[in-house]
């Protein structure tokens, strides 16, 4: 495809997200539908310039004094992408290239960004969202949301039921795959320029063989907090699609149980085949289809890990669609499941053991304050340093260490976020049950 031809699709991609409400993986599957002559290459530049758009919506509207799906593209390639405004121009002349430019859009995109702009058009984030940001990160609030509205890296996690970092090194430089900075058994592939495809980490032997898992660093250092041993009993209570589990499973060395919960069957079950692959013989999967099948849990384990729901702000640089759809309301939702969730696994606990909490949220309100709530109504459980925690696990490499200690909070609770560590924004806090 041409560069215009691929400019229009981002504009019709991008308008089927913003107009008729769809969510973008399935704006871009119907778009490749369509497009069948496009090629993979073509598909990533579309893809790449619509997540684009989308992560700096904000401040691309303001530059463009519009934020309508044309101007928002536009604007994309100027600031997100850094074209001038005569190589735009140019591509728009293309063969099925859009309309040329206008005289506001051609004076517009020779502005340089405006550094006037309010704190939510800045950082790019929903308006009502100011005082939330500004309590969790205060005068940092812009450039921590700057940060978020990137592209993301993609880390792995080394399986060590099946391999070690020094086994899995040689298969992964074939994905540019570089070791961690803040995991021992963890590799980073760092985020490619927008217009190139990124390699299939699945297409890989040593992803099918099992020696490899897709998993954000925040994730692995949340898992490592639990600290979970061999012959323990514990429960990952919202497992969803189960990298928790395979994370803990790892820890465990295939010893002691794990079981397995989630709601989702659909997705418990896709958790099947990542069994398989990993290796991992001791996961029970928990549905509630099956009845009273928790019940004899109650009060038995080592470990509860619980990966709340939550409203996924720390997921903006992957997901940068959800930014614009999450409300005021559906926050409120999150934290009365927060509440309900955490009361319901510390139920399982039993006396001297531990639970691990977690959202990939960096709103106090999903996190600290759920912690504190909790504990103020459950007096037999009190919070722990889980930054201690997680480097007392051996997983965390001396730069890895250094960054939990930076961002372990007064009560021993630990938020990372994109500028701060490199991961997703992720929270997790350690609590225990009184012996």
């Amino acid at each position: 495809m041409r560069t215009g031809g691929k400019i229009s699709a981002a504009i019709e991609v991008l308008r089927d997200v913003l107009e008729r409400h769809q969510p973008l993986k399935i704006a871009l599957r119907d778009w490749g539908k369509r497009a069948r002559y496009a090629g993979s290459k073509d598909r990533a530049w579309v893809s790449g310039l619509v997540l684009d758009a989308l992560r700096k919506r904000n401040s691309i509207a303001h530059h463009m004094g519009h934020n309508d799906p044309r101007a928002l593209i536009l604007g994309a390639l100027r600031i997100a992408w850094e074209w001038n405004a005569r190589d735009i121009e140019e591509a728009c002349y293309d063969d099925h290239g859009p309309t040329p430019l206008t005289n506001d859009e051609r004076s517009r995109l020779i502005l340089a960004p405006d550094p006037s702009a309010a704190p939510h058009i800045q950082g790019d984030y929903p308006d009502w969202m100011a005082p939330h940001m500004q309590r969790a990160f205060g005068p940092d609030a812009v450039i921590e949301a700057q940060m978020m509205a990137v592209r993301a890296d993609v880390d792995l996690r080394v399986n060590t039921l099946k391999s070690d970092a020094e086994k899995a090194a040689l298969p992964l430089k074939s994905v540019k795959a570089e070791p961690s900075r803040l995991l021992k058994n963890a590799y980073h592939i760092p985020a490619r320029d927008p217009t190139e495809r990124e390699d299939s980490i699945e297409g890989i032997p040593a992803f099918s063989k099992g020696w490899v898992e897709v998993q954000d660093a925040g994730s692995q250092i949340a898992a490592a907090a639990a600290c979970a041993k061999p012959d323990e009993q514990v429960m990952d209570y919202c497992a969803g699609g189960g990298g928790k589990t395979l994370a803990l499973a790892a820890q465990m060395q295939g010893q002691g149980q794990i079981h397995a919960y989630d709601i989702d069957g659909k997705r418990l079950s896709a958790l099947i085949p990542r069994l398989k692959r990993s290796g991992a013989h001791n996961v029970q999967l928990v549905h509630p289809s099956e009845g009273n099948a928790l019940e004899p849990l109650v009060g038995q384990m080592d470990l509860v890990f619980v990966d709340a729901p939550c409203t996924g702000t720390g997921t903006w640089r992957r997901r940068p669609d959800s930014k614009w759809r999450v409300k005021p309301a559906q926050l409120q939702k999150r934290m009365q499941d927060q509440r309900e969730i955490l009361q319901a696994a510390s139920t399982y606990v039993k006396p001297a053991g531990r639970l691990l909490y977690a959202t990939c949220s960096f709103l106090i309100e999903e996190d600290e304050d759920r912690v504190a709530e909790f504990l103020a109504g459950a007096p037999h459980f009190v919070e722990r340093d889980a930054a201690e925690a997680a480097i007392a696990s051996g997983a965390l490499t001396p730069h890895g260490a250094d960054v939990v200690r930076k961002f372990r909070g007064p009560t021993g609770s630990v938020r990372l976020t994109p500028r701060r560590a490199g991961t997703d924004g992720f929270f997790f806090a350690l609590l225990e049950r009184r012996a």
